[in-house]
């Protein structure tokens, strides 16, 4: 295959987005070497590492130091907002939650890396929990998530102490349906949830947290429940690979 356009190494891009889609490539493999790819596309290897960088910042491969590009083991996640909260969703099949659910749907081994602590907030989170910002106002459920052996995202899930210092949402297990379950027969059932989602490179922690490089940009999602007399009582910071995830939602017009 010869291309020839002005911005060769984006139709390389292309090309190899094909041939990852065709199955050429299949999920989990490695990419043949550079000096292999620059043959078969003709350019040159200068071209196909520019062409790599533009896969692996759309999520369709993943880099590893001195390793061969590997072509994403997982395909992409839908997150439906308007959806996965319902209690049916949630606890479909005993799962323990939205994301476990989804995944276990899949197919694919969902797993969490959680830590458990009380902590100090940060503000924004203190502001919207309307809580003391310079005390351990706050728990922390931690959590890095999994999806089989890719890193899928970070969730930090801040609940006042006030409320539920000494609940089950200070174990490990939460139990069917998760949190927003637990703080339902607590006495604080969520009646609706507000999100806002805002895009950024991702700091060097996030960077080595996530797996990802400095070419993959992420997005934060802010995610807040709220009870039915407008308090909220659960804020939640997704932090996710842009390339990984795809947003659906759905609502009712008139």
């Amino acid at each position: 295959m010869e291309i020839r356009r002005v911005s060769a190494y984006r139709a390389v891009a292309d090309a190899i987005r094909v041939d990852i889609e065709a199955g050429v490539y299949p999920r989990g493999s490695q990419l043949p070497p550079q000096e292999e790819l620059a043959f078969r596309y003709r350019v040159n290897q200068a071209t196909v590492s520019r062409a790599l960088r533009v896969l692996n910042a759309c999520g369709l491969t993943i880099n590893r130091r001195g390793l061969r590009s590997i072509v994403m083991p997982i395909p992409p996640l839908v997150r439906d907002a308007s959806a996965r909260y319902r209690r049916a969703a949630r606890e479909q099949n005993g799962a323990g939650g939205a994301y476990d659910a989804q995944i276990k749907a899949l197919g694919l081994e969902p797993r969490v890396e959680l830590d458990v602590r009380r902590v100090v907030p940060p503000a924004r989170v203190a502001q919207i929990l309307g809580i003391p910002a310079d005390e351990e106002s706050a728990i922390v459920r931690a959590r890095v998530m999994w999806a089989a052996d890719t890193v899928t995202q970070l969730a930090d899930s801040y609940v006042p102490t006030a409320l539920f210092g000494g609940s089950v949402l200070e174990q490990v297990d939460e139990g069917v349906g998760g949190m927003i379950s637990r703080m339902a027969e607590l006495g604080y059932p969520q009646a609706y949830v507000t999100e806002e989602r805002t895009g950024r490179p991702p700091t060097p922690e996030e960077m080595a947290a996530l797996q990802i490089t400095e070419d993959q940009h992420i997005f934060v999602i802010e995610h807040v429940g709220w009870t039915a007399d407008d308090r909220a009582v659960e804020v939640t910071v997704h932090t996710m690979p842009q390339g990984l995830w795809i947003e659906r939602t759905r609502f009712e017009i008139d």
